[in-house]
């Protein structure tokens, strides 16, 4: 039993007596793809109204198992965060800002009225998944460990007059190789004009599935017609830009010294982004303007001095004056 630090839940550690073979997890990690292969192990957490957050484990990853009358299969109670553990120079595994996703998954849990999780609770249990899976960890440069915690109603019954009484957090870990495989390059998007991601009022700040699911329809649409990803407008007129299927926009206007920055307003309709956020923090440390509102298609220089910047305090190459870098192992 290994208890936390700053909570009185204790983790029970259920050490897998079957770990992928360290040849057949070497052979993974040399191209591991996106979101396809699993760690050995996993954590879960229960809670439920009456006893709250118990029951915290680290046991070998393996299925859930649900009454089909489950209430997360109906009603769609269910978050999640993504973030990637990987290693910098120096040898230390790390995680970038996991306390902005903690603080966003109870932002999600709260519009979705499920319970929150002491943000304490959710950085042990990535530090304890990642200390355990430590050798899932690629070395190659770009490359991560992906972790998805998430959190889904697991109460029995159709009722729809009140939310789930009882839930499961869960995280699981899957090796992830560099988003741009090939180099930095553009990506096409497809404006939507026939579909909507999400209204005031809604659901889009939160990270829920069911704002994906209601994406696919559109992603299609992007595909057919060549592109790499969807662009979605405002609700309520079809003429502002708001966010990618997959990330949030930014613009860039003029060159050099003129340059500035500017991205769509939080407005709850779209997601607030852990890079959002950094960009927009970063952007005047480098003497670029940034704001909030209401080229040829390849990268140009203030792209990639960005880019260039961010990993850097990412991989501990530059300084890391925001105290952004969380060392998990």
């Amino acid at each position: 039993m290994i208890m936390t630090g700053s909570t009185d839940i204790g983790f029970d550690v259920r050490v897998s007596e079957a770990p992928l073979a360290a040849g057949e997890r070497e052979r993974i990690l040399a191209a591991p793809g996106f979101g396809e292969v699993f760690t050995d192990h996993m954590i879960t957490i229960r809670w439920d109204d009456g006893r709250g957050w118990h029951d915290a484990r680290l046991e070998p990853y393996g299925p859930f198992t649900l009454d089909p009358a489950t209430s997360v299969f109906h009603y769609a109670q269910e978050i999640f965060e993504g973030l990637k553990a990987y290693r910098t120079g120096g040898g230390e595994i790390v995680a970038f800002r996991p306390q902005a996703n903690a603080a966003r998954f109870n932002r999600s849990a709260a519009r979705m009225a499920m319970p929150q999780l002491p943000a304490e609770l959710f950085l042990e249990s990535l530090e304890l998944l990642v200390g355990q899976d430590r050798d899932w960890v690629p070395t190659a440069p770009e490359h991560s460990l992906y972790l998805r915690p998430f959190m889904i109603a697991t109460q029995r019954g159709l009722g729809v007059n009140r939310p789930s009484v009882s839930y499961v957090f869960a995280v699981i870990a899957s090796p992830a190789a560099s988003y741009f495989r090939d180099g930095v390059h553009p990506v096409t998007v497809w404006l939507s004009e026939d579909y909507t991601r999400a209204a005031p009022g809604g659901t889009g700040e939160a990270k829920c599935g069911g704002n994906y699911a209601a994406s696919f329809a559109g992603q299609q649409q992007a595909t057919l017609q060549g592109c790499d990803q969807v662009v979605w407008l405002d609700a309520l007129e079809h003429r502002l830009v708001e966010e990618m299927g997959g990330m949030n926009l930014f613009f860039v206007y003029g060159s050099g010294p003129h340059a500035r920055l500017v991205t769509p307003a939080l407005t709850g309709t779209l997601l607030p982004g852990v890079t959002r956020d950094t960009l927009l923090k970063l952007g005047p440390d480098l003497g670029i303007p940034s704001e909030e509102a209401v080229g040829d298609g390849n990268p140009g220089p203030i792209t990639m001095r960005l880019r260039e910047e961010l990993l850097g305090i990412q991989y501990g190459n530059r300084p890391d004056p925001y105290g952004w870098v969380h060392k998990l192992a």
